[in-house]
Parts: structure tokens; C-alpha cells; sequence
């Protein structure tokens, strides 16, 4: 199985890794190491020193790493291997609680730093990755030694990663943090004012730290320094903590409940009885079992209800969903059991995360973090093929790409839930049988077994990827 964090060949630099000048990350050899320049040597120890990696550590808010050869294949003053993670993501594959979370974190590690004498000089959504089921920070080197007087230099960025998409997310349209893809640095301060309701100047914490601050840096902006937040007026550490504790309050009193979205509460209202329900579990179960994965993609995972059911073996599992409210609900049920083997992810399939960024590569694509040994595609095919006029033999090839086992249920035309989509468009979709679809995926996938589940018109299948 590729590591998708990995570049996963020998001596490369990763390309999302070239703005920091105190270090880099680089694959070898299929793992994953971070290049220390000379520059960073004194904050690197003052790290160590000051006991906050151990606090961080201890907490979990921060990868462990253990220093490894510098002889390695990027020359640096020191090499560190970082804790791998099972899978990237990104914010704008986030739910509204992921987000937060992540938001609350980076404020909660600058409070930590400060405590010890440090300072979050960035504060990049990006930096933060949600591993065991629960955000945590990957950036060794965003840790410097605080000075006496000096702003945050990351405020302006944090209230651009967090700040900004979470009042939007909650105040006008949850979709919104889709608006990162379009702005990778962080979504404008003063284009979020504008989307933002007239209440939301009511909110002090967002007419502070966004509404106030984005006329602020209107106000500068023929001015860097006083722009980035790097210089300006002095601000002491007793108010440095009384901004960040500021920002936690404004993040935290920002709320989103899901519902009202189409398939938020879809198991509920599926013509699945409790009987079919129970036999589609114990046959994907056994299927997974047979196919033995390292690592699992649930595409169209609604709540993760079947997610979990390779999650329980044991196996890394990211549970994709197109609902908001469906993501949402299974990250909560994530966070508050404590399960470490699934990461709830935002995703639509007709139009997947991009590859993003400088030269096009400094956020890898949806695909580019595929291959995975086993794909499940339950309740899904309808909604491709005929919701999204996708045609089959497009279908079988796209998995073809992504995985070795495939998981996948056919829903015939007779089904209730295929009529629904059927009853407000005419029906073209003369090939959608399964006679068809068996035919078109035998040429991409040697169908391993096929089980009709119990008390349901529908079949689950095992298929296992041909060569070439």
C-alpha cells in the first residue's frame, strides 16, 4: 500500500515543502523524514529544552519524531522521522467540527509555546492533520523562541485559515469552506466580511478579529510589515494570551447543526429492513475479511455506519461523503468514542479534490493519494450512474485506477431508492441492469464472489483488480 504521506521514492524533496527556509520534508525509500537546516538549530533545542515537546507530546497535540542518520539523502544540519500518518487531508475536505477542532488546537499550542517561552510563527490549516481520530500538529518547525513585545506573527493567517471559513460555515452556508480550494493561503478577510450577515458585526469577537481586522489591513495595505503582523504596536505577553484567548472564545461560540441536507439521515429513511440491514453488514464483513486490506476508502460512507465495520478490524479507514451533515455526524461519533482507526472526509466524487497550488503540486489531488488496496462503493452506483449520467464502463475504470479490491453494490431499477432519483427525469438509462453492469466491470475486475443481500433486491459484490 502507498504511504500517502510518503513521496515513496528515493530523494525526494516533497513539493508542499519548499517555503520553510529552516527545513524540509523528503521520502526515501518509501518513508518520511524532515530535513533541519542550520538556521533552526537554536529553536530546535530551545524546543527540547523548554520541556514544551514533552508537553506536547504528552497531550497529543504534537507528532512525535525521533532523530535518525544525517546522513540521509538531503543534506541538513539534522534529520528527524516524524510518526507517519495514514492519510493527508486537507481544510476543504474538513466538516465544520474537524475544522474547529483543528482551529482550537492551533490556538491551544500557542498558549502551550508561550507558556515555555515560544511562538507559533505560523498558524496554517495545513499544519494540522487529524491522526488516531483526533487533530494534531505535523509542523516540527513552527515553533520559535518568543521575544518580549512582539505580535503574533501568525494572527492574520489564523484568522484567514480558521476564522474567516468557520464564521461562514456557520453564519451563511456550510459549503463555504469550499471556498479554500480557491484561496490557499486562507480565505480574505474582507471577501468574508462581505458574505457574512449584518448580525455577525453584532458577534465581538468576529467584528474584532475579522470585520475590524480586515479594515485594518485595508487601511495598511501598501504596507507589509504592518500587514503580516510581524511588526507594529507593541503587545505585551499578558496580552498576547488575552488576543488568543479572544480568538478560542469567538471559535468556540461558533456552532453549526447539521440536518436538512438530502442524505443526512439516509439510512433512516432507505427501504432497507432491520433483517437486510443486518445481512448487508455481515456480508461486507465477511468480504472485507477475504480481501485483507492494509487500508480501506468507504466512498459515499454516509455516517460511517459500514466504515466502521473495517475500522473494527483494525484496518485505517477514511470514510468519504458528498453531505456535510452525514460527515459531520460520523466525525462526532469519532471524537466522542475515541476511535482511532477512521478519518471522516468531505468529498465529491463527480468532482474530487484538485491538485492545488505552486506549479500546480503543493496540495496533492484526491487521486494522487491512491492508490488503496480496498475501495467499498455501497448504496452508490445509482447515484453515479444515473443521478451524474456517469456511464459504467467510466465507473469500473476510475476504481480500476484506485484500488486492487473493490466492494461494490449493485441497486437495480426496481429499488426504491433508484425510483426516487427516476421520478423527476425521464428515464434514459436503458443499460442500467445488471447483466450490464457485471459485463462492463468483468473488464476491469475479476468478480470474486456476488451474494444477493437477504430481504433486498440489491447484490454485493467482491471483485478483485485484472492486470494491466
Amino acid at each position: 500500500m502507498k504511504k500517502c504521506i510518503s513521496a515513496g521514492s528515493s530523494r525526494a524533496i516533497l513539493p508542499s515543502s519548499f517555503r520553510d527556509p529552516d527545513g524540509c520534508l523528503f521520502g526515501s525509500d518509501g518513508d518520511l523524514f524532515r530535513a533541519v537546516n542550520e538556521s533552526y538549530r537554536e529553536d530546535y533545542g530551545r524546543l527540547l529544552k523548554s520541556g514544551l515537546y514533552d508537553a506536547l507530546i504528552e497531550r497529543g497535540w504534537l507528532i512525535p519524531h525521533k532523530e535518525v542518520d544525517a546522513k540521509k539523502d538531503v543534506p541538513a544540519w539534522l534529520t528527524i522521522q516524524p510518526e507517519p500518518i495514514t492519510f493527508i487531508s486537507y481544510p476543504y475536505e474538513w466538516c465544520f467540527s474537524q475544522l474547529k477542532d483543528a482551529a482550537l488546537l492551533t490556538l491551544d499550542l500557542q498558549l502551550a509555546a508561550l507558556e515555555h517561552g515560544m511562538s507559533l510563527k505560523d498558524a496554517s490549516a495545513y499544519n494540522i492533520q487529524f491522526h488516531q481520530g483526533r487533530p494534531v500538529m505535523i509542523d516540527t518547525l513552527s515553533f520559535e523562541k518568543y521575544v518580549e513585545g512582539t505580535p503574533w506573527a501568525a494572527y492574520r493567517q489564523f484568522c484567514q485559515h480558521f476564522l474567516a471559513p468557520l464564521a461562514l460555515m456557520a453564519k451563511t452556508d456550510v459549503a463555504l469552506n469550499k471556498l479554500l480550494i480557491a484561496h490557499i493561503d486562507g480565505i480574505p478577510l474582507d471577501l468574508a466580511g462581505k458574505l457574512l450577515p449584518r448580525s455577525s458585526w453584532f458577534n465581538i469577537g468576529l467584528l474584532m478579529h475579522l470585520h475590524l481586522h480586515a479594515m485594518t489591513q485595508k487601511k495598511y495595505s501598501d504596507n507589509s510589515a504592518s500587514n503580516n503582523g510581524s511588526k507594529g504596536r507593541p503587545v505585551s505577553k499578558a496580552g498576547m494570551i488575552g488576543i488568543i484567548q479572544s480568538l478560542r472564545n469567538a471559535v468556540q461560540k461558533l456552532v453549526w447543526r447539521p440536518g436538512g441536507t438530502e442524505w443526512g439521515d439516509y439510512y433512516n429513511i432507505t427501504n432497507y429492513s432491520d433483517d437486510a440491514f443486518g445481512a448487508k453488514q455481515k456480508l461486507v464483513r465477511r468480504f472485507l475479511e477475504k480481501a485483507n486490506p492494509e487500508q480501506v476508502w468507504d466512498l459515499g460512507a454516509n455516517n460511517g455506519v459500514f466504515s466502521r465495520l473495517a475500522a473494527e478490524l483494525n484496518v485505517p479507514t477514511i470514510s468519504f461523503d458528498i453531505d456535510p451533515s452525514a460527515v459531520e455526524l460520523n466525525y462526532k461519533t469519532v471524537r466522542d468514542k475515541n476511535e482511532e482507526k477512521l478519518l471522516p472526509l468531505l468529498l465529491d466524487l463527480t468532482n474530487p479534490s484538485p491538485s492545488l497550488g505552486w506549479n500546480g503540486n503543493e496540495r496533492d489531488s484526491f487521486f494522487q493519494r491512491g492508490p488503496t488496496d480496498c475501495i467499498m462503493a455501497l448504496a452508490l452506483i445509482h447515484h453515479l450512474a444515473i443521478s451524474n449520467n456517469v456511464p459504467f464502463h467510466k465507473i469500473a475504470e476510475f476504481f480500476h485506477n484506485l484500488c486492487e479490491y473493490l466492494i461494490i453494490e449493485f441497486v437495480p431499477k426496481e429499488d426504491s431508492q433508484v425510483q426516487k432519483l427516476l421520478s423527476s427525469r425521464v428515464d434514459i438509462f436503458n443499460e442500467y441492469d445488471q447483466a450490464h453492469f457485471e459485463n462492463v466491470f468483468s473488464e476491469y475486475f475479476t468478480i470474486e464472489r456476488a451474494e444477493p443481500i437477504t430481504h433486498s433486491m440489491r447484490t454485493l459484490y467482491l471483485m478483485q483488480k485484472r492486470a494491466g
